[in-house]
Order: C-alpha cells, then sequence, then structure tokens
C-alpha cells in the first residue's frame, strides 16, 4: 500500500474543501444553538430579577444569534447542493468515458470486420460454398438413375467374366455356371445429409 501512488485529484480535493466547511457549519451551527439557549435562560433570570432592561438585550443577542443561524442555513444548503452536484458532474464524466472507450472498442471491432461490405461479400461466398457442398452431396448421396444402375449391373457382370476367365483353372472339368441372383430394383432411401446436419 505504501509503493502506490498518490491517487487524490484536484476535485477530490475539492468535494473535501466542500465537506470540511459544512462541517464547520454544523459545528457553528450548535454554538448558536447554545448561545441562544442561554441567552433565553439569562433573559429570564434578569425577568425573575426585576431588570427589564437586561432581559430586553438578551432576548437581543438571541434575536441576533437566531438570524445568523438562519444565514447558516442558507449557506449550508448552498454547500450541499454544490457538493451534490461536483459528485454527480464526476459519475457524468465517469459514464461519459465508459462510453466513449465502449463506441472505440467497437469500432475496432467492426474494422476487424473489414466492414458492412466485407461482411456481405463473406456471407454471399459462404452461401456459395454451401451449395457447391450440397451439389456434391447429392451426387454422391445415391442419386442414380435407373438406366444408369442397369449399366452398372452389366460393367458388373462383364467383369465379373473377365476375372471368371483369367483365374480359370486348367483342369479339365467345366465349372459349373452358377446363376446369380437379381439385383433388388428397389431404390435406397437417400443418405444425403439433411440440412440441418449440413
Amino acid at each position: 500500500m505504501g509503493n502506490s501512488p498518490s491517487r487524490v485529484t484536484a476535485q477530490d480535493k475539492a468535494i473535501l474543501d466542500l465537506k470540511t466547511q459544512r462541517d464547520k457549519l454544523h459545528q457553528y451551527q450548535r454554538k448558536i444553538t447554545v448561545l441562544t439557549d442561554r441567552e433565553t435562560a439569562i433573559a429570564k433570570q434578569m425577568l425573575a430579577k426585576g431588570d427589564k432592561q437586561r432581559a430586553l438585550l438578551a432576548l437581543r443577542r438571541k434575536k441576533y444569534q437566531e438570524s445568523l443561524l438562519q444565514k447558516t442555513d442558507a449557506q449550508l444548503e448552498q454547500l450541499e447542493k454544490l457538493t451534490s452536484s461536483v459528485e454527480f458532474a464526476l459519475i457524468q464524466k465517469d459514464v461519459f468515458f465508459g462510453l466513449q472507450q465502449g463506441t472505440k472498442v467497437l469500432k475496432e471491432i467492426h474494422a476487424e470486420m473489414g466492414g458492412l461490405e466485407h461482411v456481405e461479400k463473406m456471407m454471399g461466398e459462404t452461401a456459395e460454398e454451401v451449395a457447391y457442398q450440397q451439389e456434391v452431396s447429392e451426387m454422391l448421396g445415391g442419386r442414380i438413375s435407373n438406366q444408369d444402375e442397369d449399366e452398372v449391373e452389366e460393367e458388373l457382370a462383364a467383369l465379373e467374366a473377365e476375372v471368371a476367365a483369367k483365374n480359370k483353372p486348367v483342369s479339365v472339368q467345366p465349372v459349373p455356371q452358377v446363376p446369380l441372383p437379381n439385383v433388388p430394383d428397389t431404390e435406397l432411401p437417400s443418405t444425403r445429409p439433411s440440412r440441418a446436419e449440413e
């Protein structure tokens, strides 16, 4: 704690001065209140003794002290208003600084994103890539027509015959031809990923 530099600003000193003045005025008010009470007691004593002139003088001093008390109240009210105004202005300054910093950070983020045009361009490119990927998925997903399926079966039969001819054993016994089962002609469900999976 001893290493940290003082963070007391001029505004803090001004607020402290205002509050010190306020406290002094409160002390002065208490002193005046004591004096007015004493002058009242003196006036009562003088009346009890029959000294009307001194009782009147004590009441005049009391009246003067009460007028000072009213002036002190007005000064206290002004000090309170001024202190509140200064403190609120400091809060407003902090809020303004926070807004300024937030705006600066937003501008930096928007600059990093490249502006609205760059975002629109990127969204367009993303849409194009998604469409291309969907086309590829559809092609690979088993969308083969019946004619294509027949051609694939014929090609498979030709390849089987070719492989069988190459691997034909040299034996004298002919190998009986076993009829192959028919390939089902029902279409399989599409294996294309749905939009949610993409």
